[in-house]
């Protein structure tokens, strides 16, 4: 298309719609014209002119996507601007729309059905959302054979660039079922459970009534439900652990329990009753889980199963550590009165022996404990070394080395013990009273501390009452997990550096 001779033109003024093949737009300049430049705008940023002289066509390629416009200075032979021309909007389009099929890989029960669209995403540089232009061959597939199927999903936007996304649905037996079967099952139990307390209650009150018939003991040695309770609990611990022993793998495990042993519970004397414990716990867990699925009429799939078992594993450590730590602290607290007595003992003209024996008659609680198993080693003939390195391993604490190293010397080398005790008495005094103002002096530091870390936690609860759905999009979208992750990790160092700052060691 020439045109008339006396104008310019272009070859294309524009493109009614969006294109995905290369243009190439040729300028027609007027016989008239002695030179002219062209200058190509690509999304708004114009780029560099372009210079050409005569009245000849110039093509103008267009490659990449983009919107262009095209502006075209003619001159005269004299130089002087005879007009400028202006093309329309060149609109490229080569990206192809994006499918969001969120999880590639579906399990559906036999016979049921699917809203194909649901949860998919299409979007598009040019054409926005896409939804309603997207086709699939949901219509063609056959959800009553058993088996691995596809899901395919289509669409293509008005450039004609097309997009496929696929998904794969494993169609397997229907679980309705197992699940009338879980069902019954949790119901006899319950039920069973529902007949034996039953029946207690009225062995209770048949007891009731022929009490008054009876005589009383001199010793009740009888025991409350929650305690006859423990006590079957402990015997399931024991069973758990004999067969737990067999494993090399978990014998070695469980050494890192034998600190626990004898200290936080009496029960527990080695440490792979720990680990029985824990794996009763994180089975239980998972029971519950199940149960929970079953009123939802769902079957817990493997990962689900896996999250309260691993829940319900490592949630006793809390319990443990928490009260391994308040142990040692009751003995740190009672340390004190225990080389009170001992002094006085000493002072009196007593024996190492009998000081302990003191102790343990005159204090009660972890301390009064510890030192009634120094007591008895003594007794089996150990040495006053060897029963105060027995403790300080047992118990971990630096003023327990310092007793334990005085000892020792003064048991090699002699000395006046009380003198060392006196001293040993005024630094742990002094000790505890500089913790004490130490505790005073950065009470309030130590409440801000507590707050800035609960106050993030409150807020997530109080936000997801309101709102359930609001923080939804950060556990559905890959950008938001990263997000979840970078929080994580820094709240924890935000917790770890505090708490290094605040912790003054003394």
């Amino acid at each position: 298309m020439n045109g008339n001779p006396t104008l310019s033109t272009f070859s294309m003024e524009k493109t009614e719609k969006p294109t995905n093949q290369d243009l190439s737009v040729v300028f027609h300049p007027a016989s008239t014209v002695a030179r002219y430049e062209y200058v190509i705008t690509k999304d708004g940023v114009s780029g560099s002119p372009i210079t050409i002289t005569g009245a000849v066509d110039a093509p103008i390629y267009l490659l990449e996507s983009g919107e262009y416009q095209i502006t075209v200075n003619t001159y005269d032979a004299t130089g002087a601007l005879m007009e400028v021309k202006k093309s329309g909007t060149y609109v490229i389009d080569k990206e192809k729309p994006r499918i969001n099929v969120g999880e590639r890989s579906l399990v559906m029960e036999q016979g049921s059905t699917l809203k194909p669209l649901e949860g998919i995403v299409v979007t598009d540089n040019h054409d926005g959302n896409m939804i309603d232009q997207v086709t699939t061959n949901y219509d063609s597939i056959d959800f009553e054979t058993l088996g691995i199927k596809t899901l395919t999903y289509t669409v293509t936007d008005q450039a004609g660039n097309t997009a496929t996304e696929s998904i794969t649905i494993n169609v397997v037996e229907s679980t309705s079922n197992q699940l009338q079967l879980t069902q019954v099952s949790i119901i006899a139990v319950l039920l069973i459970v529902i007949f034996v307390i039953m029946q207690y209650r009225h062995t209770m009150e048949l007891e009731k009534r022929i009490a008054k018939y009876a005589l009383e003991p001199l010793v009740d040695d009888s025991k409350s439900i929650f305690d006859k309770l423990l006590d079957r609990y402990f015997i399931l611990v024991q069973k758990v652990s004999h067969i737990l022993e067999k494993s090399v793998f978990i014998k070695r495990f469980a050494t890192r329990y034998e600190k626990y042993a004898g200290t936080i519970t009496n029960r527990y004397k080695k440490g792979i009753y720990f680990v029985a414990s824990k794996a009763i716990i994180a089975i239980l867990f998972l029971l519950i889980a199940v149960f929970a699925k079953t009123l939802q009429y769902q079957v817990i799939t493997l990962y689900e199963a896996f999250i309260p078992l691993v829940f319900g594993f490592m949630m006793p450590d809390i319990l443990f550590i928490y009260q391994y730590k308040r142990y040692r602290s009751r003995i740190e607290n009672d340390l004190l009165q225990a080389i009170i007595i001992m002094n006085n003992a000493f002072k009196s003209g007593r024996s190492i022996t009998q000081a302990i024996h003191l102790v343990t008659t005159e204090l009660t609680g972890p301390i009064s404990e510890e030192f009634k198993k120094m007591e008895l080693e003594l007794s089996f003939g150990l040495s006053i070394d060897v029963v105060f390195h027995r403790f300080s391993d047992r118990v971990q604490l630096e003023e327990v080395s310092y007793l334990t190293a005085s000892l020792s010397i003064l048991n090699r080398t002699g000395g006046n013990i009380i003198k060392v005790f006196s001293s040993i008495e005024e630094s742990l005094f002094n000790k505890k009273k500089l913790k004490l103002e130490m505790a005073s002096l950065t009470g309030s530091s130590r409440m801000i501390m507590y707050a800035l870390i609960i106050v993030p936690l409150l807020f997530i609860a109080f936000v997801s009452i309101i709102n359930p759905t609001y923080f939804v999009p950060l556990f559905t979208s890959v950008f938001g997990i990263i997000l979840i992750v970078i929080m994580l990790i820094l709240y924890i160092a935000y917790i770890y550096i505090v708490r290094k700052v605040m912790r003054v060691r003394m």
